[in-house]
């Protein structure tokens, strides 16, 4: 049951936005759900998304400025921020740091000073702890690298220990650390697939395939932020969450290339045979596919990051959000990838 009336979702028009609206849509008395970001709610949505658009209150403004912060946050009078605006990945650094690091910042500040913000809950990555060598099972108490892996996590880094250092009495905050996000609405990961099989190259496998690797599914995600916003403003004997971070995951790692294959057979690609480039090899074509696309202009297609994100092991332990949160992921991998091909067959 909810125990807040109104909550402000920074990033909600975004591909993540989305599900939390869903999500939050689906709270048993449901709060109101008001949405800031500089972009405007798309006029389609996929089919999954059952909530009613026209009860959304939406609110557009720039994360970096006070005055639209605060606008948004009188008008809406939400008791609770959840903050996932973010750039995709692929953009410049100063994108990252305009976004992940003054956003966050002014998100922060603009918190403070507003008496009614009782909680500030963050999507953080499970990308902060990568930086190129293999996760294993990684908990909550795995170390952050001194060198991050590029410039995204970086600054996803710098803004989790921004909120995470506001925690207080008056505001209380949480960041969760999701890993491999897919859905439907997804605008990066599954499109980037379709564009690999549409230029002729499924049939490259970078590495052996035999590293585990964390999806997971959007919904699971959302419904994990839920659940913080719960937690964190009725804290209960399982233990603490405000100041705390939780791994977000499906509890089941699946090898790298499962999830790629899959959209791949859906929209009849299907190798018979694979053509294997091993991970040393790959990241010395990347170097050189990379410094020609310096020099053309081009957008390199292979490159040393992509090469290590493909190969590594990734995979975390979620005791902490099962426990605490009392997280259990909802929508299993393979529902996922499903509800995930029946979007992409609504958008084609």
């Amino acid at each position: 049951m909810s125990s807040f009336n109104s909550v402000l979702l920074i990033g909600g028009s975004g591909f993540l936005g989305l599900h939390l609206i869903q999500q939050f849509w689906e709270v048993h008395n449901r709060p109101e759900i008001h949405v800031f970001d500089i972009r405007p709610l798309p006029e389609t949505l996929p089919k999954i998304f059952t909530f009613n658009r026209d009860s959304i209150t939406f609110h557009q403004g720039d994360i970096t400025s006070e005055e639209d912060l605060k606008k948004a946050i009188d008008s809406s009078k939400s008791e609770v921020i959840v903050h996932s605006a973010s750039p995709i990945h692929g953009q410049g650094q100063r994108i990252y740091e305009i976004v992940n690091v003054e956003g966050t910042k002014n998100v922060i500040k603009v918190a403070r000073a507003e008496s009614q913000i009782k909680a500030l809950v963050y999507t953080s990555s499970a990308g902060v702890i990568f930086n190129g060598q293999d996760v294993y099972n990684a908990d909550e108490s795995w170390p952050i690298p001194e060198v991050p892996m590029d410039g995204y996590n970086e600054t996803k880094t710098i803004a989790e220990k921004l909120v995470l250092a506001a925690n207080s009495p008056e505001l209380k905050t949480v960041a969760l650390r999701p890993a491999g996000i897919f859905g439907p609405g997804d605008r990066q990961l599954v499109p980037g697939l379709r564009q690999v099989a549409e230029a002729g190259q499924s049939k490259f496998q970078l590495g052996d395939n035999n590293n585990l690797f964390d999806w997971t599914y959007a919904g699971n995600v959302a419904d994990a932020h839920v659940l913080a916003t719960e937690k964190i403003l009725n804290p209960t004997t399982e233990g603490n969450v405000s100041g705390e971070v939780f791994f977000i995951t499906n509890d089941e790692p699946n090898y790298f290339w499962t999830l790629a294959r899959t959209v791949w057979k859906a929209d009849g690609h299907v190798q018979k045979k694979n053509i294997v480039l091993n991970r040393s090899v790959a990241i010395g074509l990347g170097y050189i596919t990379q410094a020609i696309s310096k020099i053309t202009g081009k957008t390199a297609g292979l490159t040393p990051f992509r090469v290590k994100v493909a190969c590594a092991v990734r995979y975390h332990n979620i005791n902490k959000a099962k426990t605490i949160l009392d997280y259990k992921p909802k929508v299993a991998l393979e529902d996922g990838i499903k509800y995930t091909l029946e979007w992409m067959d609504e958008s084609k």
